[in-house]
């Protein structure tokens, strides 16, 4: 189901517009970002599709229809609807949060409730959290109840408005996953608010970059929004470091994972480490580095490592790889496979080595800035 806007202002009694002449169509079955800096417009934006802010002038199209023809609570009861603190009722269980929309859509309890427990394990909660009440879960918990909660209405359109900002940010990536996960199951057509740069390019199929005073600066892929900004706000928006950003849409061919030495925690090692030691668990999973010139007495333990960089998933783009790089004690990016386990190492050597290669082909073509 699509979204347009055609011509839509918004003007408050003050004189302030908070959009200005919105022209703009997402596609269905598409994440669509609205980004820009306070003042811009996003919000605004995203609830006059559910009629929570009624446009001054122009039209909001959902499918094709004026969103005005349509009753304002049936037309909310229809659409997702994701904010940044979650929204839950404070006096009600998990379970019946999310089971709140079906309920009102004239649900038996009893199959609202289903519907509840089934929405909760699809976005990764275990069942039992749903007979607690919002307080004892943990903001990234909360926000995954959001979801679910907005997922309930089964609706075509899921309107996201800023859900991740509140949480920290290894919650707020495992929320990223989450969320593109899910859409790669369900193909909603998502409208998305954030001030984060990072978050847009990571997240939408198109991104609507926006300026102080609700006019539309930009609106393109994410690659076209950081390789070829069309004016000086935009570029200073995406940022002096959009060349690195950009290679998130670089793919890692070409990039040679090498061999790294790894040691079990909980088995013995002996002598004193001479070179840089991956510990990984049983599973293989990678848990931290030990240092040149550590002697560990006994069993490797947690205590004994030093903390690792980021991962970088085997196959993902050049950007994951220059970070685990970068970011590793060791100067060695650990690469995992899909479930995680060590494969090897990357070093940022290599990957310039490669992006220079490309550059030299491409003869005039992009050639992503690096650090």
């Amino acid at each position: 189901m699509g979204i347009e806007f055609r011509g839509v202002t918004k003007r408050y009694p003050d004189g302030t517009v908070a959009v200005d002449d919105l022209n703009l169509t997402v596609e269905d079955g598409s994440i669509t970002v609205l980004v820009g800096p306070s003042g811009c417009g996003k919000t605004t934006s995203l609830r006059m599709i559910n009629r929570m802010v009624e446009p001054t002038s122009g039209q909001v199209l959902l499918d094709g229809r004026d969103v005005r023809e349509s009753d304002p609570p049936a037309l909310r009861r229809g659409i997702g609807y994701v904010i940044q603190q979650a929204g839950l009722f404070p006096h009600r269980t998990v379970l019946d949060n999310v089971a709140t929309v079906p309920l009102l859509s004239g649900w038996g309890r009893r199959k609202a409730r289903a519907r509840a427990a089934e929405l909760l394990e699809l976005v990764g909660l275990p069942a039992e959290l749903g007979k607690r009440y919002p307080a004892r879960l943990s903001g990234g918990q909360q926000q995954r109840v959001g979801v679910a909660r907005a997922l309930a209405a089964d609706s075509p359109v899921l309107l996201m408005d800023e859900p991740f900002s509140a949480v920290d940010p290894v919650v707020r990536e495992g929320l990223q996953d989450e969320l593109l996960r899910l859409q790669s199951q369900l193909g909603k057509t998502i409208v998305f608010v954030t001030h984060d740069i990072d978050e847009a390019v990571r997240l939408g199929d198109r991104v609507a970059v926006l300026r102080v005073g609700g006019r539309l600066a930009q609106y393109g892929s994410p690659a076209e929004v950081l390789r070829q900004p069309v004016d000086d706000f935009v570029a200073s928006f995406v940022g002096r470091d959009r060349g690195y950003r950009g290679l998130s849409f670089v793919d890692s061919s070409g990039v040679a994972v090498e061999a790294v030495a790894t040691a079990r925690t909980g088995e013995p090692l002996s002598g004193p480490v001479v070179d840089w030691l991956l510990a990984v668990n049983a599973e293989g999973r990678p848990r931290g580095w030990v240092r040149p010139g550590s002697t560990v007495d006994g069993l490797l333990t947690e205590a004994d490592l030093a903390a690792g960089g980021s991962l970088y998933r085997q196959g993902g783009p050049l950007r994951g790889a220059l970070d685990a790089a970068l970011s590793s004690p060791a100067g060695l990016g650990v690469t995992v496979d899909d479930h995680g386990r060590v494969v090897g190492v990357v070093t940022a050597r290599q990957i310039l080595d490669v992006l220079e290669k490309r550059a030299e082909l491409e003869q005039g073509g992009f050639a992503p800035e690096v650090p």
